[in-house]
């Protein structure tokens, strides 16, 4: 069986900067794998890597999903569904929650004149609202919308093709505490569902007791990569950050502090 995402030697120029170096990682189908890291580390670059929305410098190294390495993004979407931070911005549009999510079968940000919405489509796009405890803000105008009932409302977008994986770039960025909170449990109910998650965060928070594999990033590169209860540890964080920091883990999740200084 051929990956999910490979990534062989891949090194990203942006604006005259290196933000991929020479970066080589495999993350196989089935797989439930949070990349980790402070911000710049390069996080958000292997993102649009994967989405080609960035191309290797010089058409050195490879990247392939699924087994290939040209893709277009209506096909990738049945295999691996994207939301990231940029995708947000587009969930301001006076459409309802409904017809946002079903807009995800067309690749547009609610439903144009031309595309044709059969009942199949509907049905599905209210069942991945359901499933993210999102049913209510069917007939809600997205521009209406708080934070964090727009990103469930982008998630269930990326569902409607009900991809085997999902990948999150940083879910619960802008929402506060409460808002954060009730959308990790939703996504914990996806997880259980049988949807396949890779989760690109700096919150030690999000990395739920069903991603076992951790991906460590400092300086554009990759800086760890293992089992979660091997990586994920005071030690390991602190030479990251490089600072003391404390991490502990209860009910099954991680939290994280600084050292005291003296």
């Amino acid at each position: 069986m051929q990956p999910l995402i490979e990534l062989n030697n891949v090194t990203i120029i942006r604006n005259q900067r290196v933000a991929l170096d020479n970066v080589s990682v495999t993350i196989e189908k089935g797989e439930n794998v949070a990349i980790f890291g402070p911000n710049g580390c390069g996080k958000s670059s292997l993102v649009k890597t994967i989405t080609r929305d960035l191309y290797p410098y010089g058409r050195q190294g490879s990247v392939r999903v699924a087994g290939f390495d040209r893709w277009n993004l209506f096909d990738l979407r049945k295999i691996l569904g994207i939301v990231s931070n940029e995708l947000q911005a587009f969930c301001s549009k006076e459409v309802t929650g409904l017809d946002f999510a079903v807009s995800g079968f067309f690749g547009s940000y609610g439903v144009l004149e031309p595309y044709e919405v059969t009942p199949e489509m509907r049905d599905l796009a209210m069942d991945s609202l359901f499933r993210l405890d999102a049913g209510h803000l069917a007939n809600r105008r997205t521009d209406e919308l708080s934070s964090g009932e727009g990103r469930r409302v982008l998630i269930a977008r990326a569902l409607v093709h009900q991809p085997s994986s999902l990948l999150l770039d940083e879910p619960t960025t802008s929402l506060d505490i409460k808002s954060g909170s009730l959308l990790m449990r939703s996504l914990r109910k996806i997880l259980s569902g049988g949807t396949n998650f890779i989760l690109v965060t700096h919150h030690v928070e999000e990395i739920l007791p069903e991603i076992k594999r951790v991906i460590l990033m400092r300086d554009q590169k990759i800086f760890a990569d293992g089992p979660t209860d091997e990586i994920m540890t005071s030690k390991t964080l602190s030479e990251l950050f490089q600072t003391e920091i404390i991490l502990n883990r209860s009910n099954d999740r991680f939290h994280a502090r600084l050292e005291a200084i003296a």
